[in-house]
């Protein structure tokens, strides 16, 4: 019977982490830096990006397939706006394809992906960049604790 420690809920861990698209965009990747290191539950990932790391044991590279709309929230058309160009910072020229980071009227940080762009309007979309992708994850658990 195996009784290697494995990632549950609430746990410490340390681990290496890779999110690929489906068209082989690295979208994210520590395996070439320092590793992550959270207590699941402590908002460092996201609730649906821990559900995929419960019952990993360290030492073991994982690959698993995944969607970001499982992960990240399903995308949500109320997350998609217009503004006005004249609210981009002096110098800002927003294009089609940029993420931008804005900052909400509480102070926090959020990113907006740049959809369209009119001459005085621009469409932004706030719902995470990988929702609605299909997602190739590559993890590996260096430790628990």
């Amino acid at each position: 019977m195996d009784q290697q420690p494995k990632v549950s809920p609430g746990c410490g861990v340390t681990l290496h982490l890779e999110i690929r698209l489906q068209d082989g965009t690295v979208a994210l990747c520590t395996f070439d830096e320092d590793p992550i290191r959270c207590r699941l539950g402590d908002g460092t990932l996201t609730p649906g990006l821990e559900s995929v790391l419960i019952g990993l044991a360290p030492g073991r590279e994982e690959l698993i397939l995944a969607h970001g709309s499982e992960l990240f929230a399903p995308p949500d058309p109320e997350k998609v706006h217009w503004m006005d160009a004249a609210d981009f910072p002096p110098g800002m020229d927003p294009a089609p394809g940029q993420v931008i980071a804005f900052e909400t009227p509480a102070g926090h940080g959020i990113s907006g992906l740049i959809l369209e762009r009119k001459t005085d309007r621009v469409r932004v979309d706030f719902n995470h960049p990988l929702s609605g992708h299909p997602l190739a994850i590559r993890v590996l658990v260096l430790a628990l604790g």
